[in-house]
């Protein structure tokens, strides 16, 4: 492994729209917080399914499908840009930070940049308040980057984007083993239900119902015999 890269000073950090050159990073961050959340037995996805999925031809516009962020660290101030979604200073001059793990994030962006976490996010529809939500399927911030801010950061950039576009509500999940992250969330004004219990069909169980949309298989046979 490559010595530690150590950032010291003022640091900028970029929550910025991904495209498909940062897929290898976003294959890399959803291995790492696969393992940090003790699932990496359910961990399928690969670059071609990331790439097809999150960054198809023609692009839709961001938080109207699929919508991937990126969190980039820079030893220099960014610009912002039209991808640019949220922003923060960092000062690290009195706690420099090593990052053993920069060497194997570089951002695609360049300019010395490191890629530190990411964002998944899509719309969903709230039927109560008639209005469509944004559903944050993943927020992910590698180790050595975590209790910077980072994270309030990027909630905060995606929250208000959904707020700018007239969304309702935006929600995501959380293990009920993980009391850092639901403090944490409360600490930023998240309700943390108890009494909702996620429904999930996948796999398998998913795979049965193909063709139960269409009618039954005998009404399929007797329509091929008129």
């Amino acid at each position: 492994m490559a010595a530690p890269t150590t950032f010291s000073g003022e640091v900028w950090a970029e929550l910025r729209l991904a495209d498909a050159r940062d897929v290898p990073h976003i294959y890399s961050l959803i291995h790492q917080m696969a393992e940090f959340e003790l699932l990496t037995d359910l961990f399928a996805a690969t670059h071609e399914l990331l790439t097809s999925t999150l960054f198809p031809t023609p692009q839709p516009a961001p938080f109207t499908s699929f919508t991937a962020l990126i969190l980039d660290l820079s030893p220099s101030p960014v610009p912002a840009s039209a991808d640019t979604v949220g922003s923060l200073r960092l000062d690290l001059a009195a706690s420099p930070l090593a990052d053993p793990e920069a060497a194997a994030f570089p951002s695609p962006r360049g300019g010395g940049r490191v890629t530190a976490g990411f964002v998944i996010c899509f719309p969903n529809y709230s039927t109560f308040l008639a209005k469509p939500g944004l559903y944050v399927e993943d927020i992910f911030v590698r180790a050595p980057w975590r209790r910077h801010g980072l994270g309030r950061m990027m909630l905060s950039a995606v929250a208000g984007r959904a707020a700018e576009i007239g969304m309702g509500r935006v929600e995501w999940c959380v293990l009920d083993w993980n009391q850092n992250a639901i403090d944490f969330y409360e600490q930023m004004g998240a309700e943390v239900f108890t009494k909702w219990r996620i429904c999930r069909l996948t796999g398998p169980a998913l795979d049965k119902y193909k063709g139960t949309g269409s009618g039954s298989q005998e009404e399929k046979d007797a329509g091929k015999a008129e």
